[in-house]
């Protein structure tokens, strides 16, 4: 009987400690109301947690009595105590310590510093100024104090004298061999200040040369949070030094390591895989002697996406994953569609460049022409599905298959689908399947599973052998490509993939590639695969992401209005000195290929908008951007007295989808400056954004302010809340 009743009294003290677990809901937002995706919802002391959606809401169970600790980027985390009620909505306090040194033994804090006013060494600068921090000089070793209760960090001049490099040594819980050094950033550029270097002056290089007067912030990241951020190059640390300009000026047997770092190893932060293509940002051009600018749109869209998973993740951002163009590109903007025969609109606006006031700033829009997905053409899709172990990660083929999910849902009956996976080799897991029988298409994705190599070449020849065997005439052909882009079987290099896929165009099979997941991540393979294959690129960090790509934008996503879309602008030279293209730098052309239409360029998509952004130099305005050219013996430049009142006249070329004649449009854009327009200044505020995180000589030393008032000023109506998160981005980028 005892045993009963104590089995009675177990029984009703376990429903009773059920019945106090709930469901709790709310929302997450900001200060100003706005909400935050992808906030972190945790129930203090377990595994239990959640994020929230696009709207900032989240939903977790939870015990009364339960503490929630919600968490986002750049805010100060809060809690909260579970009580009678279901609904804990929270506004989270951004975090706005600035100009500070940051030691951290496995995580970041902040702590407002001096760093003086002398100019020694700034290595010699951090004695005594981070708590933990000693120098420790050859023949006069000393101890190193722990002061507090913080992890040691230990500065060792090995020789003490002009012309040798300073050894730098983060310790921890145990000690490291001293042979191990940090990894050193100097504003987002990796510096190798491993071996000692001098010049015929005797003097030292490196990290030394810095003057302490010149920095803005010293942050120490070790242990584990250093290797989430930085990968196995930040096992030993890493010393991140800000300076208080963007673009500023390192000496040159600084620039000679920086140069010689970048040589020797990639500009990878998250891990030591991920391969961006080098950008040179585009100078000015003086207009007398080069009037004309010319280049292919893009509206791949990959960059604004990879960055944003950066920031929200803490990461640093290689200059090189920064593509501006595609970051402006991102959003949409209030473009008339097309009212004439042509597929889409022209639109052009004339301003006072808002970070720069002795310049002027012109956006050239197109709008393409929106088709509702009824009136779209039958689709012959080919999903192409990198199945690798590289994807075994939660954010690489389960993320995927949740994507395509949304892609499969809106499909017709005359839509067919096919699907080729690929790893060690390849081979076709579902036979074309019309749009109408769902549950077998999603059955195949569901089965899918992770491992082996990546045969992405033997892939691709599949695919588009599967989509040339079920074409479409007069119907929308495409492979979608989802992969990290780890090709390593096979035909694997970027020209390798340029010179397959410029093969398979050929068949009027359009190609879409989907990147996902990071650590592994090809951005340049991609973009050249996407850019080549008369197609576009994205990458999808999460499933808000998916949304966009195939829900809101489906029909840009899958539909080509036209192809092979050139911009050639003519500036006239008695109205403009000079002019440079912001971003654009890997889609620049000749400008004889303008005309030529053997020259690939981008493709336009249904409601798809294009934004392109120069800042040019009025004439008589001077500027330090400006270098004189000396006369030129044997060619006289004459400039027309004509159009005094035309600032550039712009000409687009483009072809239908199944055409192979290019159509000309022209536009003339009067010399009249406006006030910017919403639109331009939200375009503009993303631009300077760019350049900011690229450390552009451009940016005219404006700070992270100057972008998050230009953006409010041109947020608008938002109706999807992209330009609010961008807003939101910023503002956590400037408190990491």
């Amino acid at each position: 009987m005892k045993k009963v009743l104590q089995l009675f009294f177990v029984l009703c003290l376990a429903m009773q400690i059920h019945a106090q677990e709930k469901t709790i809901t709310g929302i997450v937002s900001d200060v100003n109301g706005l909400p935050l995706p992808t906030a972190t919802v945790l129930v203090q002391g377990t595994t239990n947690g959640t994020s929230t959606d696009f709207e900032g809401k989240y939903t977790i169970k939870a015990n009364i009595g339960d503490i929630l600790v919600y968490t986002y980027v750049g805010y100060v985390p809060t809690e909260k105590t579970v009580g009678a009620s279901n609904t804990i909505h929270v506004s989270l306090q951004p975090n706005t310590s600035l100009d500070e040194v940051v030691v951290t033994a496995i995580g970041i804090k902040r702590e407002e510093k001096t760093l003086g006013h002398t100019s020694q060494n700034i290595v010699n600068s951090l004695s005594g100024k981070v708590s933990g921090v000693s120098v420790n000089a050859s023949r006069h070793k000393q101890k190193v104090k722990r002061l507090s209760n913080a992890k040691p960090f230990r500065v060792e001049n090995k020789f003490n004298n002009p012309g040798c490099s300073t050894r730098i040594v983060i310790r921890g819980n145990t000690s490291i061999s001293k042979n191990h050094e940090p990894l050193v950033i100097i504003d987002g550029v990796v510096l190798d200040n491993s071996k000692p270097k001098s010049n015929k002056e005797n003097k030292t290089s490196g990290l030394a040369d810095l003057n302490k007067e010149d920095i803005k912030t010293i942050s120490v990241i070790k242990g584990s949070e250093a290797t989430s951020l930085y990968g196995v190059q930040g096992a030993n640390g890493v010393l991140i030094i800000q300076t208080k300009k963007g673009n500023y000026t390192l000496p040159k047997p600084i620039k000679q390591a920086i140069k010689k770092s970048i040589k020797k190893q990639p500009q990878d932060i998250a891990k030591t895989h991920e391969s961006y293509e080098e950008i040179v940002e585009n100078n000015f051009e003086t207009t007398v002697s080069s009037p004309l600018s010319t280049f292919s749109i893009d509206v791949d869209k990959a960059s604004y996406s990879n960055v944003r998973r950066m920031i929200n993740k803490a990461q640093h951002i290689p200059a090189d994953a920064v593509k501006i163009e595609e970051m402006v590109n991102y959003f949409d903007y209030n473009y008339p569609e097309p009212t004439a025969q042509h597929p889409f609109a022209i639109h052009t606006e004339f301003v006072v460049t808002p970070w720069n006031k002795d310049t002027r700033l012109v956006k050239i829009g197109l709008q393409g022409k929106m088709h509702k997905n009824e009136e779209l053409p039958p689709s012959n899709l080919t999903f192409l599905i990198d199945v690798s172990g590289s994807m075994r990660a939660q954010n690489k083929l389960p993320l995927l298959k949740s994507a395509f999910k949304l892609l499969v849902n809106q499909l017709r009956e005359q839509d067919r689908v096919s699907i080729v996976v690929y790893a060690g080799a390849a081979g076709v897991v579902l036979e074309p399947t019309s749009g109408k029988d769902k549950e077998k298409i999603l059955t195949a994705l569901n089965k899918l599973q992770s491992g082996g190599a990546t045969a992405g070449g033997e892939g691709i020849e599949l695919a588009y052998a599967l989509a040339q065997k079920n074409f479409k005439k007069n119907g929308n052909n495409r492979v979608i490509l989802a992969t990290d882009g780890d090709f390593n079987v096979g035909a694997s290099s970027d020209k390798d993939m340029q010179t397959l896929i410029e093969e398979k165009r050929k068949s009027g099979v359009f190609l879409s590639v989907l990147g996902f997941g990071y650590g592994n991540y090809k951005d340049s393979k991609l973009e050249t695969l996407a850019d080549k294959g008369n197609g576009n690129h994205a990458f999808i960090d999460t499933m808000q992401e998916a949304q966009k790509v195939f829900g809101k934008e489906f029909g840009g996503t899958l539909y080509t209005i036209a192809k092979d879309v050139k911009i050639q602008v003519e500036f006239n030279p008695n109205k403009v000195q000079a002019y440079r293209l912001i971003g654009y730098e890997n889609r620049l052309l000749a400008d004889e290929d303008f005309i030529d239409d053997s020259k690939d360029a981008g493709e336009l998509g249904s409601g798809h908008t294009v934004t392109a952004l120069y800042e040019v130099i009025p004439v008589g305005v001077k500027s330090a951007y400006l270098k004189d050219v000396t006369d030129l013996k044997y060619t006289k430049k004459e400039v027309s007295t004509n159009f005094q009142d035309e600032l550039l006249t712009v000409k687009f070329r483009y072809k239908k989808p199944e055409g192979e004649k290019s159509i000309e449009m022209v536009h003339i854009q009067k010399d009249k400056v406006v006030e910017a327009s919403q639109d331009m200044q939200f375009a503009a505020s993303v631009a300077l954004f760019g350049m900011q995180l690229r450390y552009s000589q451009y940016h005219n030393n404006s700070k992270i302010e100057d972008v998050i008032s230009l953006a409010e000023s041109g947020r608008g109506k938002d109706k999807f809340g992209y330009r609010a998160e961008f807003i939101r981005l910023v503002t956590s980028y400037q408190n990491i």
